[in-house]
């Protein structure tokens, strides 16, 4: 965006000039879009490595705070070239049921797992599929996919940012990556609109919830090399 403003500018001093017009100089052609390259990983499958991963969400109570809470139990596969990272695909279950709070009172997690919120009795999994990926710099790319939460199908989108991983290691034999997600949805979209504030008050539980993503996944072998 800078580079298109200075060349707007550029141009607009290039008319007023008294220089001849053979003499104008076009505008800089824009620089390419940096492309991702390829990292030092095999491709194929990776499994989440569920002891290095978290999957915490936060929603906004009575306008004070933002309460924090996770889900202990969930898990994830991918297919990844990173040659090729558009072509990822990304599937994850959560257990509902696996909800964890920060000091909660008592028959507090009862009620969240329950009719009014996350009946996680009839909608015992949480799941999200990937649908599409966008790369969007160098580490970064958009995902896109279906997901369910109380029995409700909708799309949602990831920002996801590649922290990088390994081939294997002698004590880790096998090829390691990391990711660190975030993404927004409004619970009312898929059916857990109890508690939403009234429109232009906070006396409530907010609507939106923001999730925050650490990970990292376990894939093919260490290839050892010759002697």
């Amino acid at each position: 965006m800078q580079k298109i403003l200075l060349a707007t500018v550029f141009l607009g001093l290039a008319a007023c000039s008294p220089k001849p017009v053979a003499e104008k100089a076009d505008a800089p052609a824009a620089a390419p879009a940096a492309k991702p390259a390829p990292a030092n990983v095999p491709a194929g499958a990776y499994r989440l490595d569920k002891t290095h991963a978290s999957l915490v969400f936060t929603v906004n109570h009575l306008g004070f705070s933002n309460y924090t809470a996770a889900f202990a139990d969930f898990d994830a596969r991918l297919i990844f070239d990173p040659a090729r990272p558009e072509l990822t695909t990304l599937e994850a279950t959560i257990d509902p049921r696996s909800l964890t709070l920060p000091s909660p009172p008592a028959g507090f997690k009862d009620e969240l797992v329950g009719p009014q919120w996350l009946n996680a009795a009839q909608y015992p999994a949480i799941t999200f599929k990937s649908t599409k990926v966008d790369v969007t710099g160098v580490n970064t790319a958009r995902v896109t996919g279906d997901f369910t939460l109380h029995g409700v199908t909708k799309p949602v989108v990831l920002e996801v940012t590649f922290n990088g991983g390994y081939a294997g290691h002698p004590m880790d034999p096998n090829a390691r990556i990391g990711f660190s997600a975030t993404g927004v949805f409004k619970r009312s979209d898929f059916g857990i609109a109890y508690g939403v504030p009234a429109p232009g008050t906070t006396m409530g539980v907010g609507d939106e919830v923001s999730v925050v993503i650490e990970t990292e996944f376990s894939g093919p072998p260490l290839v050892q090399k010759p002697a």
